[in-house]
């Protein structure tokens, strides 16, 4: 049985001497992506064992919320900020529900 609700992490990891400012701005984007509609779900997570480690783990009612949320302007001006404080790209996987 599959739901229509969408789990995501997203995984991102700062530069060397970052992390604090990379917190920072992570941090910033939690309180108005749970103000979304079809938020259901969104905790930031560091690493214990490598602080440049940051995880999202979301959960949104439907892939509609979840592409409104890539397109908010927070998220576009988190992004802006993001360039220069990731040493990769983020890792962004979706997840379905199986029961």
């Amino acid at each position: 049985m599959t739901s229509s609700r969408t789990r995501v992490v997203a995984r991102l990891r700062a530069q060397p001497g970052e992390e604090t400012e990379l917190k920072s701005v992570l941090e910033g984007l939690i309180e108005p992506t749970r103000a979304e509609a079809g938020c259901l779900h969104y905790e930031l997570w560091q690493n214990r064992a490598d602080s440049s480690e940051f995880t999202f783990i979301e959960e949104w009612a439907s892939d509609e919320a979840l592409a409104s949320h890539g397109e908010s302007d927070h998220i576009r001006q988190g992004r802006e900020r993001l360039r220069d404080l990731l040493v990769e790209p983020m890792d962004l996987r979706r997840y379905d529900r199986i029961r």
